[in-house]
């Protein structure tokens, strides 16, 4: 049986290490939690050579939203036909395929039967269930609907889902075409060309610029110093990620995106559709002005937005409007933060914002496909030029060589 090396915390708020032997870390944890201390790390230690092997498939392997939203659904089934909490959980652990996810819910029922709350053993599976899922949990435990809370839940996910879903569809096919086309490429400067440059040069003949320099290509893409090159690009990529992940560069990056000529727009209707969308739901489950805003500056995936909501989440608490902060931001269009405006002074704050991310998502479907429209064209004129160029690189020294010859 594998062990497990944890560091926890005691019941007296000490720290406290030590190993334990368990079937998985999720049984190790259980474990722990019976004897009153609470884990907050643990390692697998002295695995054999097909434990390390499953432990990095299971890191390598993610649980899809699909099965989460199909989980969310089966509960929001069972609870509104009146099957109580730990009974719908136990029914789950044997319909549910994925094992990660599996684990989880066995941990969560039996941390559910000892008296725990639902919505304190989803904290601990963030990788499962994100800071909006566990907030609208709170909401229907709080006030006895966790039934319709799951499936608000499974429905705002579904939303998403989609949304998502279509940006991912409209790209598929440029990514092939492009994937094609520097296939081609890379066939065309390593394998034809270079024979053919190396005969007519050894015939003493002089290769035409456009040659030379798509057999030099070639060359470098053969040469033991390629992995010098990629070595350092993917090292500028890794470095340029870490910036990214710092509250600079994020908020570079955001600025970036949103000021794009062609892209910006479309990234800002996305920005505010999420925020949109996001704040209806959480205030349509019974969640807190302030409380809602706190979770979605969390989840706007957006630099500044967040610094927005933050902001109008303090002047919430201070007794002000929500609207100011939102107009300031630079990320919503006067026109929008003037109808959150009126809906709030309305009272009708849930339905507007519902309206808004409505107008927006249909709005971004229109410019997705424009944009998808324009651009698989594009790329095809781009791919006939390229390997036009190519071809006439190739075709050139060839047709000057036979003149020479007669």
């Amino acid at each position: 049986m594998p062990r497990y090396q944890y560091i926890a915390i005691s019941t007296n708020g000490r720290r406290v290490k030590g190993t334990i032997a368990a079937e998985s870390p999720y049984a190790a944890r259980r474990q722990l939690r019976g004897r009153a201390i609470h884990p907050t790390d643990i390692t697998e230690v002295g695995a054999s050579a097909e434990g390390r092997l499953r432990q990095l498939l299971s890191l390598l392997h993610k649980t899809s939203r699909t099965q989460i939203i199909d989980f969310t659904k089966q509960m929001a089934t069972m609870l509104n036909s009146g099957i109580k909490l730990t009974e719908a959980l136990s029914v789950l652990t044997l319909q549910v395929g994925d094992s990660k996810l599996r684990n989880a819910i066995v941990d969560i029922r039996d941390r559910v039967m000892t008296g725990e709350s639902f919505t304190d053993a989803l904290k601990d599976y963030g990788d499962f269930f994100d800071v909006i899922y566990v907030a609208m949990v709170r909401v229907g435990e709080v006030t006895g609907t966790l039934g319709q809370s799951m499936a608000t839940i499974a429905g705002f996910m579904e939303k998403r889902a989609k949304v998502e879903s279509k940006i991912i569809t409209a790209m598929i096919y440029p990514i092939i075409l492009t994937t094609f086309m520097l296939g081609a490429v890379l066939i065309l400067t390593i394998k034809v060309i270079p024979p053919i440059a190396e005969q007519i040069e050894r015939a003493g003949q002089q290769l035409p610029g456009i040659t030379r320099a798509l057999k030099a290509f070639g060359d470098t893409m053969t040469s033991p110093w390629l992995i010098l090159v990629l070595a350092g690009f993917f090292g500028f990529v890794a470095l340029v990620k870490w910036f990214l992940r710092t509250r600079r560069g994020a908020s570079i990056r955001d600025r970036v995106l949103l000021r794009l000529p062609v892209f910006g727009p479309l990234v800002r209707q996305r920005v505010v559709a999420r925020f949109a969308s996001t704040l209806s739901t959480l205030l349509g489950s019974g969640l807190a002005m302030a409380e809602s805003l706190r979770v979605v500056a969390d989840t706007t995936g957006n630099t500044l937005m967040k610094q927005a909501v933050q902001n109008a989440r303090e002047r919430i608490l201070a007794g002000a409007d929500i609207a100011t902060p939102l107009r300031d931001s630079g990320v919503i269009d006067p026109a929008i933060a003037h109808m959150v405006a009126v809906g709030e002074k309305a009272g009708e704050l849930e339905s507007m914002l519902k309206s808004i991310s409505e107008n927006l998502e249909a709005s971004t479907d229109v410019v997705i496909e424009r944009l998808s429209a324009a651009i698989e064209p594009l790329i095809i004129i781009v791919m006939a030029a390229v390997i036009g160029i190519i071809a006439y690189a190739t075709l050139i020294p060839i047709i000057r060589f036979s003149t020479s010859q007669f």
